[in-house]
């Protein structure tokens, strides 16, 4: 979805993603639509917003996802299941979440989703779904830069963002993979699935260094960060920090009273997150 510039007269458009990172460091958080329910999905996205995200990922659940640890894995199983309810989630209740979500927020909407999901629905036929609902951009961890190009035109002809992943292993294709990057690019902290890690000991800034060459697209960090230092770190060397397996962490714990959690710990994050930016 493309916004008019503000404070010009030109014909020009910035995504919502785009604006989102011009208010400085960004905060952005992940959770898995439906865990435990998608009313509470909302409830959740909205405090952290409130708490300063800037920008805000959906997992769509997914039975086999193999990028995630077992916290998220977990939150899955959840969503897929229904809770006591057992009304799972599903993919088209995840894009109405988008929709009555885009109802109160401006904020940036990014599903991060495997490609199973999208290939059953039909390529064209998600692109055309996600951008009916107000969806900024998607994450699909399991669909290779290579095979990109497959999808890439269909997104850019709905103005969805695909999100491109660098890892420490991207090695000599980074520049290849940042110069074609739109929205942001998410790098890969550490080796192996999400999940919080103690310390992080990959050379990010060498990783960074090299996309910023080739590419002025936002680059935002992310797996295993979950501390306020962590997030200080991180939010010197790139424009946004990614956190994912705290949250779902929170609402593991307190479930349907997470709301006022979630807020603390995002706010908490933010503003380490400012002071570094300030330091």
């Amino acid at each position: 979805m493309r916004l008019p510039l503000p404070h010009t007269g030109e014909k020009l458009y910035m995504s919502r993603i785009a604006q989102a990172f011009q208010n400085g460091k960004t905060f952005i958080g992940f959770l898995t639509g439906g865990d435990p329910s998608m009313a509470k999905s909302k409830d959740f996205v909205q405090a952290m917003i409130k708490g300063g995200a800037g920008l805000i990922e959906i997992g769509i659940p997914f039975s086999d996802p193999i990028a995630e640890g077992p916290v998220i894995q977990e939150a899955n199983i959840r969503a897929l299941r229904g809770g006591a309810t057992r009304s799972g989630a599903t993919l088209e209740k995840c894009f109405t979440l988008v929709e009555d979500l885009r109802k109160e927020t401006e904020v940036p909407l990014v599903f991060l989703t495997y490609f199973n999901p999208v290939f059953r629905y039909g390529c064209e036929a998600f692109f055309e779904r996600a951008a009916r609902s107000g969806l900024d951009g998607v994450i699909i961890p399991d669909l290779p830069f290579e095979e990109q190009g497959e999808i890439r035109e269909t997104t850019r002809s709905f103005g969805i963002d695909l999100i491109t992943l660098i890892a420490p292993t991207s090695e000599t294709r980074i520049k290849e993979i940042a110069a074609a990057a739109s929205g942001f690019i998410y790098v890969v902290s550490s080796m192996g699935v999400t999940g919080t890690r103690a310390d992080i000991t990959t050379d990010l800034v060498s990783i960074v260094t090299s996309i910023r060459e080739v590419t002025n697209v936002p680059v935002a960090i992310g797996f295993g960060i979950h501390t306020q230092d962590q997030a200080a770190k991180m939010a010197h060397i790139a424009d946004g920090v990614i956190v994912g397996s705290a949250i779902v962490n929170i609402i593991a714990e307190h479930g349907e009273a997470a709301s006022t959690y979630i807020y603390e710990y995002v706010k908490g994050m933010k503003d380490a997150m400012i002071s570094a930016a300030l330091s």
